[in-house]
This record gives structure tokens, sequence and C-alpha cells, in this order.
């Protein structure tokens, strides 16, 4: 008797259009989009993700002769991976193709997330040069070039450039403040010596970096190759073992006289990267909402072709409720994701960053979950987004960090809350109830309260938005559950009355 033959196995999810994305169309539906999605859904292109995590890239201080080189070396699928963001522009910050990019950068990240880091600090670093007109007049072609360029080279010598961001110290953190690196002004610049404790994508030809400065806390552009050609004084230590992201690099460095550029006024550095910080947190959204379509789609992939007590997964009432769950969640954060692309609002962007981030670990893990024990092997590529769900929370200040700064947003421009509340009253009665409840909150916080206001405020936030840009029965079941209290506490608790027809339909990839 043979006991090899397979059955009741789910086929490979390839050959479909990523973008084919109901929640991401409402916004974006054009052919260079459609055109990534095809890459996306590829197996090739799949493939080359998971090769990009499986061999991780590896730290050369020296070369055989004991000479300094300070290189990453990476595996041929990452620089491929970098190749096509590059080349259709999801790095380049171009005014007025913001929704465009944020749509691109929704879709091919759900191939491979860990090269979005260089990719998404690129752009975010567009806005933070801009304080120094001579150096983003220099830079800024460079940095939106659609050439990917890789290697140590004098930055103007290249097709295009990558930018890094060099930040946090061990010290500190997320409190940049308390940064001990320090900046030495000399003829053309200054040069900095300190410790870095978490730099991402190290190889980069670029860094913003934060040093103390005689005028206080100040923002600087270091290469990583000099003018002349010559190595800047700039230090890989080790690379940082991740929990994932493992196909990107980050590393701890040093500052040894390492030359620099001011950006801004001395002691104005969080000031000057303030709007890079609100570009990637719109990413951390992004990236959140990429992951939790990516996770949606294999489990109702994987509900659609796996049989149970003679019937279809998604055939069965709970599945049915887990997988609307699933569909509900994910649609409300691609859709404040591209609201927020759009229009870019301070608050929106840290309350949603707060809250969407927040929800990508949970989201994960029940969609894994739908695939049972085949969804906890690593062939399933399952456990790969489960590992990289809470990086979006932690990146760029994690939980309370993000709710702490959109209470102080609310104190100092309380002219964003009346534009909060613009965009959310009058949409839907329960959101209107919701809002009353809020009471006095959105002038008068405790710090001890910031999550529960703040959450509270991203799902009204979201609500509206799915009301105003969403399908019915999705809104409905969003609001009612997340506004209504008509929802248990996991995924799957949606009442009897919600249209999961319609939701699941939505979510089910057209193969």
């Amino acid at each position: 008797m043979a006991t090899h033959e397979v059955t009741n196995q789910v086929p490979p999810l390839t050959g479909h259009d990523v973008a084919d994305d109901p929640a991401l169309l409402a916004w974006v539906d054009d052919a260079d989009v459609h055109a990534l999605g095809r890459l996306a859904g590829s197996a090739e292109w799949q493939e080359h993700g998971r090769l990009a995590n499986a061999y991780p890239p590896v730290l050369h201080t020296h070369d055989r002769y004991g000479n300094r080189v300070d290189e990453v070396e990476f595996h041929p699928a990452w620089h491929e991976l970098m190749n096509v963001a590059v080349s259709h522009g999801l790095h380049a910050y171009v005014d007025g193709e913001h929704l465009q990019r944020a749509a691109k950068f929704y879709v091919w990240s759900q191939v491979e997330a860990g090269h979005g880091c260089p990719i998404s600090m690129t752009y975010a670093s567009v806005p933070a040069l801009r304080v120094a007109p001579e150096l983003a007049g220099i830079y800024e072609p460079m940095l939106t070039a659609r050439s990917y360029d890789f290697g140590l080279r004098a930055p103007l010598t290249k097709q295009g450039l990558i930018a890094g961001m060099s930040m946090t110290e061990k010290q500190g953190g997320s409190d940049v403040r308390a940064n001990t690196t320090v900046a030495k002004p000399v003829q053309d610049g200054y040069v900095l010596t300190g410790h870095k404790w978490f730099t991402s994508a190290p190889m980069s030809d670029v860094f913003l970096t934060l040093a103390q400065a005689p005028g206080g806390l100040t923002c600087f552009l270091v290469p990583r190759v000099l003018p002349d050609g010559t190595r800047n004084r700039f230090f890989l230590q080790r690379l940082k073992d991740k929990l994932g992201n493992k196909s990107n690099a980050s590393a701890e460095i040093e500052y040894d006289e390492a030359f620099a550029w001011r950006i801004g006024d001395e002691g104005r550095g969080v000031r000057t990267i303030i709007e890079m910080v609100n570009m990637t947190r719109l990413d951390c959204v992004l990236g959140s909402a990429a992951g939790m379509r990516a996770g949606l789609r294999q489990a109702a992939h994987h509900a659609a072709h796996r049989k149970a007590f003679g019937k279809y997964l998604i055939d069965q009432p709970a599945m049915r409720n887990v997988l609307a769950d699933l569909a509900v969640e994910s649609e409300a954060a691609t859709t404040a994701a591209m609201w927020l692309a759009e229009h870019r609002p301070r608050l929106g962007l840290a309350v949603t960053k707060y809250w969407v981030c927040k929800r990508g670990p949970v989201h994960a893990a029940e969609a894994l979950e739908c695939l049972g024990g085949n969804g906890y092997i690593e062939d399933s590529g399952m456990p790969r987004l489960f590992r990289e769900s809470p990086l979006m929370s932690i990146w760029e200040g994690s939980g309370n960090v993000a709710a702490l700064d959109v209470l102080r947003a609310m104190k100092k421009e309380p002219e964003s809350v009346q534009e909060f509340l613009a965009v959310v009253t009058g949409v839907d009665p329960r959101i209107d109830k919701a809002l009353n409840e809020l009471g006095t909150a959105l002038s008068d916080v405790d710090e001890s309260q910031a999550r529960r206001v703040v959450e509270k405020m991203a799902l009204i936030l979201q609500s509206a938005l799915l009301v105003k840009h969403g399908h019915p029965a999705v809104a409905d079941a969003f609001v009612g559950s997340r506004l209504g209290g008509d929802w248990g506490v996991a995924f799957g608790t949606l009442p009897k009355t919600t249209d999961f027809a319609a939701i699941i339909d939505r979510a089910v990839p057209k193969l």
C-alpha cells in the first residue's frame, strides 16, 4: 500500500496579483501597482524573499590581510529585491506622489519586509535634508534616482544613493536627548565621536545622525565614503541578532572623528528630524497593514483549499468568523494607511502608528493559527511573518513613546485636535457616541491613560475612514464590533448578523 500519496494539502499561493486587494484599489488602481503586484505574487520573487532571510547578512570587519574593511555581505537575493524597490521608486520622496508610492511600498513589502527598512529610511531622509538647502540640492537628486548602485564609493560618483539613520545610543534609546556622541566643528564641517547602538542598513551611502554640538543636540549627514574616495572613520562593531527582519543588517557602530555635514541649526536636531520621523511612522503603518494583508491572504487561501470534518475550512461557521474578523482588521489598517499617505496629518500619524502597529502581532498569530500545525512550520512563511510583526511597533518609538507623543501633539498643536474631529464627527452615530465617551480627554489626558485614549482615537479614526471609503459590510462589522461593543476579545467573535460572505469574498486571493 502506498503511503506517500499527498492529499488534502493546499496548493502554493503563487501566480496571483498581490495588488488585487479591494481596500488598496479603493485608493490606487493603476498599471504600475498591478505590475508590481504580479511580481510580488510570483514564485520567483517569493523565493528571493525566502533566500534573503535564510541567508542573512554577514559582517566582515577585516580582510584576509588584516586591513579594516567594515563591509556587510548580503545574499544576491537582497540586491535583487532592492533593485526592484528602487527602480519602481519606492524609496523616492517626490512631492505629489506619496499615495502612489505608498501603494507600491505596501504591495512590494509583502514579498519581503526587511529590505523595506533602507527603502523607507531613504524616503524619509529627504524632508530632513531639505532643512539644509545646499546639501539637499546636491544629494536629493541622488536619493530619488531610480538606480540601485551598491558599494562603498564616493557618493557623487554613484548612480543613486541609499540613506540610513543612526540615532539611538545604548544609554538612551528613544531618549535621543541623552545622546553622548560629540560633534566638534572643523573646517568645512564637523567630526563626530561616539557609539551608536542601533544603525539599520549600515551599508547605506549616507546617514542622518544626531550628536551633541557646542550648541546642543544637532542633526548631521555622515557619508560612509568621503568625497575624495577615502573611507570615513565609521566602524562597524557587530551586527544585531534580531528576532526578525533577518535579511536586513542592523549594526552597532563607532564614530571615531567621522566627518559630517550639519543639517539645520545647532541645538535643533530633534526639530530637524520630526518630518523624517513622521515619514518613517507612515511606513510603519504601511508595513503593519501589508503584514496583515499577507497573513490574511495566506489564511484565506488555506481555508479555501483545506478540508476538515467533511467540508472546506472556509465553509465552517467558526472559521468564517475568524477569517472575516481578520479581514475587517486588515482592511481597517490598509484604509487608514492609504489615507495617511494622502493627507499625512501629524496627529493621525501618531495615533495610527500606535494602534495599527500594536495590532500586527496578534493578527499575525491568528492568521498563522488558521493554518494549524502547517502554519508553525518555516516552509509556510508564516513564522517569518510572525517574527517580523512586532518590529513596526518598536521602530520610531515603541507604544508608550507613540502614545505620549499624541498627548504632546494635542497640547502643543490644539488645531490638530480640531482637524481630527473634523474627519470623524457626524459620520456615524456609533462613532459620535464613542467621541462623546472620550469627553474632555482630548484636551487633558493623564499620562497613565495615554494608551487608553489613543487606542480609542485610533478606533474612531479607522471607523470613520471605513464608513467613508470602505465596503459597507466591512465598515459595519468594524464599527459595530470595535466601537459598538458587539465583539469578544479574540478574533472570530463577530456577531452572527455580520455579512460574512461579502467580507470573506474580498479576502480570498484570485488565482
